[in-house]
C-alpha cells in the first residue's frame, strides 16, 4: 500500500496547481506528488480547468455592462465589479463542468496529453500557433540537475534520456518559476465543443518588446596611460533575477540583460562590518584569475553599516503602482500586490504609507496612512485592478508630491515604484523621464524601483530611473524574490547610509601593466568626477555589500598591445606625467618601499544621506602572490559568478572559460550559503550549460 497516497479531496492539490503555496511547502508537496500518479493527474486536471475558465473570462464580453468613468485626479473603487466578475466566473465554470463531464474520454485524454508533453515539445508548440496550450501550465518535470549533484555532461545525458533526477528544494523552486513564466505569452483556447465569446479563436499576446541598454565589455587599459580607474558604486540586483527568469523559461538571456556587477552583487558576502562613525568598511583581496592564471584578480568589497528594524528612522513611503492594462498578467499586478503585503507586514506603527497609481491618468488609491491601520492599507492594495494605458510621468509627479507633503526630517522618505516600465502615453521619452526623476531627487525623497513581468519589460528605462532617483533596482520574478528584497533585506532597500559613493583605484605602474574593470560599464566616471561633489553617484543601503572585480596584468606578463598614438612633439605623454605625479601626490608613501610593493590604492568618496560635502577613505593593497586555490570562499564564489556572466555575455575576455569550470569554482565558494542563494546559482549554471551545449 502506498503510504504517501494523497486524497483527491486534499485542498493542497488546488493550492499547488494554482501556484498559491509558499516555496518550502511547494517543494515538500512536489516530492509527494512524484510518488502518486493519481494526485499528479488531479493537479493537471485542475490546471486545465483553470486555463479554460481563464480563457472564457478573457473572451466573453460583459454583455450590458458599461464601466463607469473614472474622474481625473481621484481613483474610485467599484466593489460591485467583483460580484459581476465572480458571478461570470461561476457561471462559466458551471457550464464548463457540465459539458466537460459529457465529453468523450478521448478528449480528456487529449487535454491531459497536451499538459504532459515534454518540455522540448512544449517549446515547439509555443511557436506553432495551430496548437492550443493552456495558461499557465507547468512543464513536465525535466531532469534539472544541480551542478553539485551531476556534471554538465551527466546532466545533458540525463536530459537526453529523459531519466528521473534528484530534485533538491532549490530546483523545485526553479520549477515553480518555470510554471509561472513558461507559457505566459499565450492565452488558452476554449475546449472542443464549447463556445465562448462567439467562438473566438485563440488570441496571441503582443510580440516581445523587451528593451535592454547596450553596453560593451570594458577593455584592458595600460597603467602608463590610465593610472586611475573611477566608477560609481552599484547595489542593484535586477539583472540576476531577470537572468534567472530567462533560464527558468529554458532561454538564454540577451547579452545586454547580463550586467556582471549586478550578478555578483546579488549575493551577500561575509565582509567585516565598519567600526566607529564611518558608514562602511572595505575588504580587499587579490589572487590569480581562474580563467587566466597569469593574470591577477582583485576583489574590492564594501560592507555597509547594519541598521536594525527597531533602530531605523520612521518611514514615509509612497507606493507608486502601475495599474495599466500591460500589468494584467499573473506575474505583474497580482505579484505586485503579494509583494507589497509582505512589506506592509514588516512596517512599524510609526511608519506611514500612501498608494498612488497610474494608468491613463494618475490617482490616489490611499492617502498617507499610519501603519497602525494595517488592515486599511492591505484593503487598498487588494482592491487594485489593471486597465488603461501607461502615463508614468503623471504618477511620478503625484507620488513625489505626496512624499514631500509628509516628509519626515531625518527619516526614511522613499517612493517605491512597481512597474514593467512600459510607459506609452504622456511623457514616454526615456530622457524626459530621467530628467523628471533627477529633478524630484533633489527633494530628499529617494526612489526604489521594482520591476515585474516579461514580454514588454523595459529594463533599460527602469535601471536609469533608479540610478537618477538615488535608489536601488530589483527585479521581482517570484514571491521568494519579493521576500528577499522587501523582508530579508528591508533595511538595505529602505535605509540609505551613504549617498554619491564613488570608487577610484590608483594602480602602481611598478606592479601593474594593465587592468580592466569587470562590469560597471554604465557606471564609469571621468577621473575628475571623483573629487567633484556636483557629480552624482550610487547609494549604499544599510547592511548592503558592494563588490567590484578587476582583472590585472602584472608587469612582465605578455599581453596583446593595444593600438597606440604617435609620439607627442611638444611634451611628454600626459599619461607618463600623470602616473609619476599620482604616485607622489596626496598620501605618505613612506619611502621607495611602498612605491615598489603596493599594487594599488582604493579611494572612496561618499556623502552622508543628508549631506552635500563628501568625505574620503583610502585603502592600499599589496599583492602577496596568493593562488586562486588559497583565496577565501567569498573570493572564489564572486569569481564564479563573474565567470558565469562572461560566459552568458560571450565576452571577448572569457578566454577558454567553460561553465564546468564555473561550477567547480562555485562549489569551492559555497561556504555557509545562508538563504540557499549560492546553491540556487549552481542550479542556474546547470541550466545554462544545458542551453549552451
Amino acid at each position: 500500500m502506498n503510504q504517501n497516497h494523497i486524497s483527491p479531496d486534499d485542498p493542497r492539490l488546488t493550492l499547488f496547481a494554482l501556484g498559491e503555496m509558499e516555496p518550502a511547502e511547494r517543494a515538500q508537496f512536489a516530492r509527494l506528488l512524484e510518488q502518486d500518479t493519481a494526485a499528479r493527474q488531479a493537479v493537471e486536471e485542475i490546471r486545465a480547468t483553470a486555463a479554460t475558465v481563464t480563457a472564457a473570462l478573457e473572451l466573453e464580453p460583459m454583455v450590458g455592462h458599461v464601466p463607469p468613468a473614472k474622474p481625473k485626479g481621484k481613483l474610485l473603487r467599484f466593489p460591485q465589479m467583483y460580484f459581476v466578475i465572480s458571478g461570470l466566473a461561476a457561471a462559466c465554470f458551471a457550464v464548463f463542468f457540465v459539458v466537460w463531464q459529457n465529453q468523450p474520454q478521448e478528449w480528456v485524454t487529449k487535454q491531459t496529453h497536451v499538459i504532459e508533453m515534454p518540455l522540448a515539445a512544449a517549446k515547439e508548440a509555443k511557436d506553432d500557433k495551430s496548437m492550443n496550450v493552456g495558461l499557465p501550465v507547468a512543464p513536465s518535470p525535466s531532469p534539472m540537475v544541480a551542478m553539485d549533484v551531476m556534471s554538465p555532461g551527466e546532466a545533458r545525458a540525463a536530459q537526453a534520456s529523459g531519466s528521473a533526477a534528484v530534485y533538491p528544494m532549490v530546483q523545485t523552486e526553479l520549477m515553480a518559476r518555470q510554471s509561472y513564466f513558461g507559457n505566459m505569452k499565450m492565452k488558452a483556447a476554449p475546449a472542443p465543443g464549447l463556445s465562448f465569446g462567439g467562438g473566438a479563436a485563440p488570441v496571441e499576446r503582443d510580440h516581445n518588446t523587451e528593451a535592454y541598454g547596450h553596453h560593451k565589455d570594458n577593455d584592458f587599459l595600460r597603467v602608463v596611460d590610465n593610472p586611475l580607474s573611477t566608477f560609481s558604486v552599484d547595489v542593484d540586483t535586477a539583472s540576476y533575477a531577470n537572468v534567472r527568469r530567462f533560464l527558468a523559461q529554458k532561454q538564454l538571456p540577451p547579452a545586454d540583460a547580463v550586467r556582471i556587477e549586478e550578478l555578483v552583487n546579488y549575493f551577500p558576502y561575509a565582509y567585516r562590518p565598519p567600526t566607529g562613525s564611518v558608514p562602511f568598511a572595505a575588504s580587499l583581496e587579490v589572487a590569480s584569475a581562474p580563467w587566466a592564471p597569469g593574470h591577477r584578480l582583485v576583489r574590492i568589497g564594501l560592507k555597509g553599516r547594519e541598521v536594525s528594524d527597531a533602530a531605523r528612522p520612521a518611514a514615509n513611503l509612497v507606493f507608486l503602482l502601475d495599474v495599466s492594462g500591460s500589468m494584467d498578467e499573473p506575474n505583474k499586478l497580482p505579484l505586485v500586490k503579494q509583494s507589497l503585503r509582505l512589506l506592509v507586514n514588516k512596517l512599524r506603527p510609526d511608519d506611514r504609507v500612501a498608494i498612488a497609481v497610474y494608468a491613463g491618468a494618475s490617482g490616489l488609491a490611499l492617502p498617507s496612512t499610519s501603519a497602525r491601520e494595517q488592515a486599511k492599507i492591505l484593503e487598498a492594495i487588494e482592491e487594485l485592478t489593471p486597465g488603461g494605458s501607461t502615463n508614468g510621468a503623471l504618477g511620478i509627479q503625484l507620488a513625489y508630491d505626496i512624499a514631500k507633503a509628509h516628509f519626515i526630517p531625518g527619516g526614511v522618505n522613499r517612493v517605491i515604484l512597481a512597474t514593467d516600465g512600459d510607459f506609452n502615453v504622456g511623457t514616454t521619452s526615456e530622457g524626459e523621464l530621467v530628467r523628471l526623476i533627477e529633478e524630484k531627487a533633489k527633494s530628499g525623497v529617494f526612489l526604489s524601483v521594482l520591476g515585474f513581468g516579461m514580454g514588454n519589460y523595459k529594463d533599460s528605462t527602469l535601471e536609469l530611473l533608479a540610478d537618477k532617483g538615488k535608489g536601488n533596482y530589483a527585479y521581482i520574478d517570484s514571491l521568494a524574490e519579493a521576500k528577499k528584497t522587501l523582508v530579508e533585506q528591508a533595511g538595505g532597500t529602505l535605509v540609505t547610509i551613504a549617498k554619491d559613493v564613488k570608487i577610484q583605484v590608483e594602480f602602481n605602474p611598478a606592479q601593474v601593466q594593465a587592468y580592466r574593470l569587470i562590469g560597471y560599464e554604465n557606471r564609469l566616471l571621468a577621473k575628475e568626477d571623483f573629487n567633484n561633489d556636483k557629480v552624482d553617484a550610487g547609494d549604499i543601503g544599510a547592511g548592503h555589500t558592494v563588490t567590484a572585480l578587476y582583472e590585472v596584468v602584472p608587469v612582465g606578463v605578455g599581453m596583446e598591445t593595444a593600438p597606440g598614438v604617435d609620439p607627442l612633439k611638444y611634451q611628454r605623454p600626459a599619461g607618463q606625467q600623470e602616473s609619476r605625479s599620482s604616485l607622489l601626490a596626496g598620501r605618505d608613501l613612506s619611502g621607495p618601499t611602498a612605491r615598489q610593493t603596493e599594487m594599488l590604492t582604493v579611494k572612496i568618496r561618499y556623502k552622508e544621506p543628508a549631506g552635500d560635502v563628501s568625505s574620503k577613505l583610502e585603502f592600499p593593497l599589496t599583492d602577496t602572490g596568493a593562488r586562486f586555490e588559497d583565496a577565501s570562499p567569498d573570493f572564489k564564489f564572486a569569481a564564479a559568478v563573474a565567470g558565469f556572466g562572461l560566459a552568458l555575455r560571450d565576452s571577448p575576455h572569457k578566454g577558454a572559460l567553460t561553465l564546468a569550470q564555473v561550477a567547480e569554482w562555485g562549489r569551492a565558494g559555497l561556504g555557509g550559503d545562508v538563504g540557499g542563494y549560492r546553491t540556487e546559482f549552481m542550479t542556474l549554471v546547470g541550466e545554462a550549460a544545458s542551453l549552451l551545449r
